[in-house]
């Protein structure tokens, strides 16, 4: 037990300095993601925010019997399956295809500049993304001022309700395609340059490499953030959905996280809020632990390593 003790202040010495680099971050998630938790408890009370707390009187399940005879929740419910499936096809292989992509590129400057201009929209807010697209394709944007310039009428691309799931996911994928580049590029550079040049010396083009040697290699990775994207599924964007409701309406927009604020916290029934939020974690610990399994079957360790 001694021995353990002072292997462990070894490491910690060792180490002290990239420990200290992660107390800011640490910090940030004890802050904004386990401190919260402790909300979860007005899921079962009539919560007031005067009485607060303690004397807030309790309430059991009826938050949740209130909740699931609500028709708004099950269709706030429905449109975020939609729209999370909808980006996990449409947005997942993106950053995939974009960092192969530039991988290819030879030049250094080339590759540096391509990935700078696709990484900066990570650092927008949705309001200016929003904004973007509202001044290239709204009513008055660029797109439809050329098409009445040209008499070929108007596209109400930032109105129409029916490709609205379309329009946010492109939005998403202008914004955080660049992020998620950088992950897999550190993937692709995990990949030995041996196997490309013996894969090359026997003939296979870059068609062939790309799907015999990086895209396996690529694998890991790929189910991990799989993974991590179906346990984050539900989370399709608060501000995002919250800035273009008005112009497309509830019923294509209405999403979980937009129904826990306008029906609990504008509503001032913050259990429901409550109760609804704590539904969409559960759900969400069902999915990712359920992805991870799925990835334990294909042979990958996932979020976490299978038990020997």
């Amino acid at each position: 037990m001694g021995q353990q003790g002072l292997n462990w202040r070894i490491r910690l010495r060792h180490d002290k300095s990239l420990i200290v680099m992660t107390l800011p971050a640490l910090a940030l998630i004890i802050a904004f993601n386990y401190l919260p938790m402790f909300g979860t408890v007005t899921a079962f009370q009539y919560y007031d925010y005067i009485s607060g707390f303690f004397a807030s009187p309790w309430a059991g399940l009826d938050n949740f019997l209130q909740l699931f005879r609500d028709a708004n929740f099950w269709h706030a419910f429905e449109n975020t399956l939609v729209l999370s499936f909808v980006q996990l096809v449409l947005f997942f292989p993106v950053p995939i295809a974009l960092a192969i992509m530039l991988n290819s590129v030879l030049s250094s400057k080339v590759r540096s500049f391509f990935q700078a201009v696709v990484y900066l929209p990570h650092f927008f807010s949705w309001v200016l993304v929003i904004t973007l697209f509202q001044e290239m394709l709204g009513g008055a944007g660029l797109l439809n001022h050329f098409l009445r310039v040209h008499d070929l009428g108007t596209w109400g691309i930032m109105t129409n309700p029916d490709t609205f799931k379309y329009l946010v996911t492109a939005q998403t994928v202008w914004k955080e395609a660049g992020w998620g580049i950088i992950v897999f590029l550190a993937a692709i550079a995990g990949i030995s340059p041996s196997l490309y040049e013996a894969a090359a010396a026997d003939g296979a083009g870059r068609w062939r490499r790309m799907w015999h040697i990086t895209l396996p290699g690529m694998r890991g990775v790929i189910v991990l953030m799989l993974v991590l994207r179906l346990g984050n599924a539900l989370s399709v964007g608060f501000e995002q959905f919250l800035i273009q409701r008005n112009t497309v309406g509830s019923g294509v927009s209405e999403v979980l996280d937009t129904y826990s604020y306008y029906y609990g916290v504008v509503a001032n029934n913050y259990g429901v809020g409550a109760a609804a939020g704590l539904f969409k974690g559960v759900v969400s610990l069902i999915l990712i632990l359920a992805a991870n399994k799925v990835a334990h079957l294909l042979g990958e360790d996932g979020i976490y390593r299978r038990g020997k």
